[in-house]
């Protein structure tokens, strides 16, 4: 369930213990636990302590026999590394959580960050781009930021080198957040040392993942789904046609962001994703101003999910091994490795939501079914 990304259920309340924190740590990190899936074993079972005791058991069901919940000492090793970072564990529900992030359909249950976390209540605006930039798109970068500054902007973006270094450097002293695809105290690129100290004392680093994590490839989208989710809007500033800002400005898209971006040469490779974004409808930016004027055109607060009732403790309902196993060929039937979403799942079996939701739960913890970003399914062969 690694790469779990779609929350079917309303978000439980934060935890208000430390014993509540370390058990709701602790379940994220457990094996096969994913966004989507940690949700909705809250849900099910009321809170962490309770679904880390039922999970062995729904894990031997789904046909798990070796299943071990993640191990306290795990989670007491990162909680120790982030009070040695001087990082703080931020849960969703709480004050300081950033809540344009809600707008996410796989909104992070907790943040590790290290700065200022009142910057993420300010507008934030993302700047992305080439990390092999031109000198005229590192100007273009530098102008953007200081100008967007000027406003009482925060510049979010990935610590990249290049354009998002740049749009970090320019804003150190007036509110920048970096989003990493590792760990909040794992530095990368190295070339980026320095950088990271001083946001980490004068801005603010954010991380979803465990301490320590150095980033792998499919880390990065990850990452960019969070810039997106944070910004008010993207300016892309130099991108190939196939390139990490591409799938920030896609991110952003899907959430209702508005995505700008500044044009570029036909002939440089460099500025083919920005004259894409253009063609097909992104704001053309030439400074600040027209980030401005997109902005003053939004409403005045990020559409969110409507506020839902807390959802009572759900039990599963009862049913024979022959009917579970029933639903599970049914379900492995219709997906394949093409993604599928979980309502259209529900519609071509004519099943009820309630008897899908914990069958998807056994295949998801068996390995069989894997979770994608929009609540989309497929088949694991």
């Amino acid at each position: 369930m690694t790469g779990d990304n779609s929350s079917s259920t309303h978000p439980p309340l934060p935890p208000t213990t430390e014993a509540d924190r370390f058990s709701a740590l602790r379940l994220l990190r457990s094996r096969r636990v994913g966004i989507s899936t940690f949700y909705r074993l809250l849900s099910e079972h009321g809170s962490a302590g309770n679904a880390l005791e039922a999970l062995p058991r729904l894990a031997r069901d789904a046909g798990l026999a070796d299943y071990a919940v993640c191990p306290e000492g795990v989670v007491a090793a990162e909680m120790k590394a982030g009070k040695a970072a001087q990082a703080r564990l931020i849960f969703r529900g709480e004050a300081d959580y950033p809540e344009a992030l809600t707008s996410l359909s796989d909104a992070p249950p907790m943040l590790w960050v290290v700065g200022k976390p009142e910057l993420l209540q300010r507008r934030i605006v993302a700047i992305v781009g080439a990390r092999s930039a031109s000198s005229l798109g590192l100007r273009m970068a530098r102008r953007v930021a200081a100008e967007l500054a000027e406003e009482g902007i925060v510049i979010v973006s990935g610590l990249a080198r290049g354009i998002d270094a740049e749009a970090h450097r320019q804003t150190l002293t007036t509110g920048t957040i970096a989003v990493m695809a590792g760990g909040v105290d794992h530095i990368y690129p190295q070339e980026n040392t320095a950088l990271t100290h001083d946001i980490g004392h004068l801005g603010l680093r954010l991380s979803e993942q465990p301490m320590g994590l150095q980033p792998q490839a499919r880390h990065f989208p990850t990452r960019n789904r969070l810039i997106a989710g944070l910004a008010r809007a993207v300016v892309v500033i130099e991108a190939a046609a196939k390139s990490g800002s591409l799938i920030t400005a896609e991110a952003a898209l899907s959430i209702g962001r508005d995505v700008l971006a500044v044009p570029g040469h036909p002939f440089d490779a460099r500025s083919g994703g920005c004259n894409h974004l253009i063609r097909d409808g992104a704001v053309l930016v030439r400074s600040a101003a027209d980030v401005i004027e997109a902005l003053n055109a939004q409403p005045q607060e990020l559409a969110a999910p409507t506020p839902a009732a807390p959802e009572p403790v759900r039990t599963r309902p009862t049913r024979s091994l022959r009917e579970t196993a029933d639903l599970h060929r049914q379900i492995l039937a219709r997906l394949g490795p093409s993604p599928l979403a979980e309502d259209q799942l529900i519609r071509d079996i004519s099943a009820p939501a309630a008897a899908v939701s914990p069958a998807l739960l056994d295949l998801e913890l068996s390995g069989r079914i894997h979770r994608q970003p929009g609540g989309l399914l497929a088949r694991v062969d």
